[in-house]
């Protein structure tokens, strides 16, 4: 019998490039959910290829524009209950979260309620909530499948091993958009320019979080929840040319890496196809043409955002939140030209300042949490301009 899946942000780019690997085997998915946000023209196009039984958009407008143009017997919902729906759909055996930001939460923990093994691209997911997600992931017998090639690369370098022979993770980064700039550099740049990434296509919000480093940041907060390991034990190094995309190193002075091409296709394919691997048309590593491979380290004083990050996560509790919230907030604004590149991680930072941190918070205290960063953040915003 195929997988049947079901996609939570479907029309992005993680969810855009599932289904290019669904396309590419027939015989092993179905789609059976899908889940976005107001684009309604690549929905339809979806639906028209991949036959769902269920549709959720953002809004109410997008899911009336879209029932108008498919067959009348798929379901097409909206909002958030829309989207829990989705997550918990009765015939999905996989739910792929791939929303961007806090938004996927709640889809997420739907899905590991209704037992479905998830496969997270969400890392924002973990960073409001890692240890509600972790503790019900756990209570509910479900799997957590990372797809964010750091995570994916640290998952496959552990198949096999003793996980107390581990002594730490090394998560690689590219640097993002400026990484050849110097803090004085970054004074002026645009949002054209920070869009520009130089190895990954990826969506404006991820690309943003790539250029700042809060990217990795979160990515830091991530393996601590889903490997289970202090932050003490994970770091990271600049890797420009993204080829190697994480490394473990094991207490014989071992170091695995797992290796590939800057595409995406390959760890999403490897969390929906695991424990097997399938044949995948992407283009392959040719170690040749590589030349070389060079490694940096990850200055804290040139990332602010990584510091913040590896403090919020060290401090927990509710601090994650507010590191996640202010960020969204204040990434959001500079997307609209509503505050320069370096303002990112000043409002950040006055949010974790000034907020009272609840040590192990429920999630009616993290929703809190997260009102009242992005609060704080606008009102931030609203005073600068």
């Amino acid at each position: 019998m195929p997988e049947k899946i079901a996609i939570l942000g479907s029309t992005g780019s993680i969810g855009t490039s599932t289904l290019d690997v669904v396309a590419q085997h027939p015989e092993e998915y179905q789609v059976v959910a899908l889940a976005a946000g107001t684009n309604v023209d690549k929905m339809i196009e979806q639906v028209k290829q991949f036959q769902p039984l269920l549709v959720a958009m953002k809004t109410k407008e997008a899911a009336e524009r879209v029932a108008r143009e498919i067959p009348s017997h798929i379901n097409v919902l909206w909002g958030e209950a829309g989207l829990l729906e989705v997550a918990a759909h009765q015939d999905a055996t996989v739910v792929l979260s791939a929303l961007v930001g806090s938004a996927g939460l709640r889809p997420t923990l739907a899905a590991i309620r209704a037992k479905k093994k998830v496969a997270l691209a969400n890392k924002e997911t973990l960073v409001t909530a890692g240890h509600i997600v972790t503790a019900e992931a756990k209570r509910n017998g479900v799997p957590i499948l990372p797809v964010d090639s750091e995570h994916s690369a640290i998952f496959q370098c552990l198949n096999g091993e003793h996980f107390e022979d581990v002594v730490r993770l090394l998560v690689t980064a590219s640097g993002g958009s400026f990484r050849d700039r110097t803090r004085e550099e970054l004074k002026d740049v645009t949002v054209e320019m920070a869009l520009k990434h130089p190895n990954w296509a990826m969506g404006a919000k991820v690309t943003i979080d790539s250029a700042t480093m809060m990217n990795k940041g979160f990515e830091v907060i991530e393996a601590h929840w889903l490997f289970d390991l202090p932050y003490e034990k994970i770091d990271v190094i600049l890797h420009p040319q993204s080829i190697i995309h994480s490394l473990v190193e094991f207490r014989d002075g071992a170091v695995m890496a797992q290796l590939g091409t800057p595409d995406m296709k390959v760890p999403i394919q490897y969390a929906l196809s695991y424990p097997r691997r399938l044949p995948l048309m992407t283009e392959r590593l040719d170690l040749l043409k590589l030349a070389r491979l060079d490694f940096r380290p990850a200055d804290f004083n040139r990332y602010p955002c990584l510091r913040m990050a590896y403090e919020a996560g060290k401090a927990g509790g509710t601090m994650t939140t507010v590191l996640n919230a202010a960020n969204e907030v204040a990434v959001a604004a500079f997307l609209k030209g509503n505050c320069s590149f370096l303002m990112i991680e000043e409002v950040v930072e006055r949010a974790l300042n000034a907020h009272n941190p609840v040590s192990c918070p429920s999630l009616e205290e993290i929703d809190e949490a997260d009102m009242w960063a992005r609060q704080f953040a606008s009102d931030i915003m609203l005073h600068s301009v």
